[in-house]
């Protein structure tokens, strides 16, 4: 597995409150001496470097995560700081920004969770310990020519309106659940996770995006929940992180549920389960769409046999596989 498992991997924060992590931090008396956002930013992004902080959650450099926490925090669109940046700050923002910069430093806590918001492809969720902070790749392949029906000759899903269920397994806040609701307008999404927590964090962003009426959260391990149901798509971005790489995870993965992240000695625990029970909760055309970091050789290794097709994206080089439903009855139990 990589050093950096969020780049592979895969919250009852409010918008714009301080996270309910139980930490307080002071900020530094600079802070105090900066006028505007564009020092606000400057500052932030001299103090992550000084500091060596890690990235990876949403952000992969100082200026991104700096960029970030300074507009979320300010309740300011994410996307274009130059519109904001020699705006004053008054007292109180200041105040706020200094407490927050010094939490990302001081306590290693990703900027997701001390701004109680993270974005997956400009979608907004709710974000906070509860579950693994948005960022799988999945996001990025539902909306491409595989899967959106703009490309009939590469086509995995030829007509997304025609897809009518749709499984996560181990969906954490809902992110997942919820793009699939977006890209098949058509289907009912179960959406399913074994803690009672991520659910809750999960309902309410299903709550915010007004899909109530078709995501339903399912708590259970992987399929016992859905037994005798079947699906034509199946999502899920499990735990995939092996024992050695788990121990010497950065501080800022240590503040995300570790059972979330950790998938046994290889990673593959939760892996092997899902490949030998979902041909039968799959319709027949059907597939399976999950992702599984950087150890493709290794998964390979295990199932030499099973014709995995291996996915890009923007960030990704084959760490999302898909299998169809027939592909998936050959494939051996381990």
């Amino acid at each position: 597995m990589p050093d950096n498992p969020s780049a592979s991997a895969g919250k009852q924060a409010a918008h714009g409150r301080a996270p309910r992590s139980g930490h307080k931090a002071q900020p530094r008396r600079e802070i105090q001496e900066l006028v505007t956002l564009r020092d606000a930013l400057r500052y932030a992004v001299s103090t992550f470097r000084a500091a060596g902080l890690h990235f990876g959650h949403g952000s992969t450099t100082a200026l991104d995560e700096a960029a970030f926490l300074i507009l979320e925090s300010l309740h300011l669109p994410i996307d274009d700081f130059n519109a904001f940046a020699d705006a004053r700050l008054t007292a109180r923002e200041r105040t706020l920004l200094g407490e927050r910069i010094a939490l990302r430093v001081d306590e290693r806590l990703p900027a997701a969770y001390l701004t109680g918001r993270a974005y997956l492809g400009g979608i907004p969720f709710r974000c906070d310990k509860r579950a693994l902070v948005p960022r799988s790749y999945i996001a990025e392949l539902l909306r491409s020519p595989l899967f959106d029906g703009s490309d009939e000759g590469t086509a995995l899903v030829g007509d997304p309106q025609e897809v009518t269920s749709v499984l996560d397994l181990c969906t954490g806040g809902g992110s997942l659940a919820i793009f699939a609701a977006y890209a098949f307008p058509n289907a009912a999404v179960d959406a399913v996770d074994l803690s009672e927590e991520a659910l809750a964090l999960a309902a309410e962003n299903v709550a915010d995006h007004g899909l109530e009426g078709r995501v339903r959260l399912v708590r259970g391990d992987l399929f016992a929940p859905v037994a005798g149901r079947r699906y034509d798509l199946i999502l899920t971005n499990p735990p995939y992180v092996g024992r050695e790489v788990m121990e010497r995870l950065p501080q800022e993965y240590r503040h995300e549920p570790q059972v979330a992240l950790a998938g046994g000695e290889d990673g593959f625990d939760l892996v092997h389960r899902i490949l030998a029970r979902a041909a039968s909760h799959l319709q027949p055309g059907g597939g399976l769409l999950c992702e599984i970091g950087e150890d493709r050789e290794v998964l390979e290794a295990a199932y030499p046999h099973t014709p995995f097709f291996w996915l890009d994206t923007a960030e990704s080089d084959a760490e999302v596989f898909w299998l169809t439903a027939s592909a998936l009855q050959t494939t051996p139990v381990r």
